[in-house]
């Protein structure tokens, strides 16, 4: 069975191992995410849940957001978001960070850092041009076009500047190296994507062996 939880990126730390290892760690303040709605294949042709995370007040909803909520008895949430594989739960139960357990492996999606119109350099890793005489005035630019006679046109999906990161992301297969229930925390080994305070989603890793 897959399993799902909502979080919030809380920033970058370093915890020890038993063997005085360093080991970097992510912070995620996970759930707890309350059961918005169950949806069956019968009802919905499909199964999954769909968990909302972070109180919201009901004046910053609208009334058929506000209504899914009082349908199901569950205090209005700031995010929802739909989990499928995960089964034993009903309306109105919670989802907490015991989910997971130390040792497990997850998969962490979110939506990574911008930084806005970039050049060639920055969004694509290319290198300066040369800074010898005849060379410039620029040596950031992107460089030649294509040739002039043929084909006459800049090729699709040539590299050039633009804007650079708010892209949906998933990093595979990242250890859990530990849970605080009484916090609500999951410590996740490595980087994930996106700012502090952003919204990410930890799942069951879909290639861990």
């Amino acid at each position: 069975m897959s399993k799902a939880i909502i979080g919030r990126k809380a920033g970058m730390t370093q915890i020890f191992a038993e063997n005085g290892k360093v080991i970097p760690v992510t912070v995620v303040e996970a759930g707890p995410c309350p059961v918005v709605q169950v949806k069956t294949a019968e009802t919905d042709g499909y199964a999954a849940l769909k968990l909302g995370f972070l109180e919201a007040k009901e004046k910053d909803l609208n009334k058929p957001e506000l209504g899914q909520f009082k349908k199901a008895n569950v205090k209005p949430c700031k995010y929802l978001k739909e989990v499928r594989g995960m089964e034993g739960y009903n309306v109105g139960d919670e989802v907490k960070a015991d989910i997971f357990s130390a040792g497990e492996r997850v998969d962490v999606a979110g939506v990574s850092k911008g930084h806005g119109f970039t050049g060639v350099i920055k969004r694509w890793n290319q290198q300066r041009l040369k800074e010898t005489h005849g060379v410039g005035p620029v040596h950031r630019e992107p460089g030649s076009m294509g040739s002039i006679s043929d084909p006459s046109r800049v090729f699709k999906h040539k590299h050039l500047a633009g804007q650079y990161g708010v892209e949906n992301v998933t990093v595979l297969n990242l250890e859990v190296v530990r849970v605080d229930l009484a916090r609500n925390v999951i410590l996740v080994k490595g980087a994930i994507p996106g700012p502090k305070g952003s919204i990410v989603t930890l799942r069951t890793s879909v290639k861990s062996k």
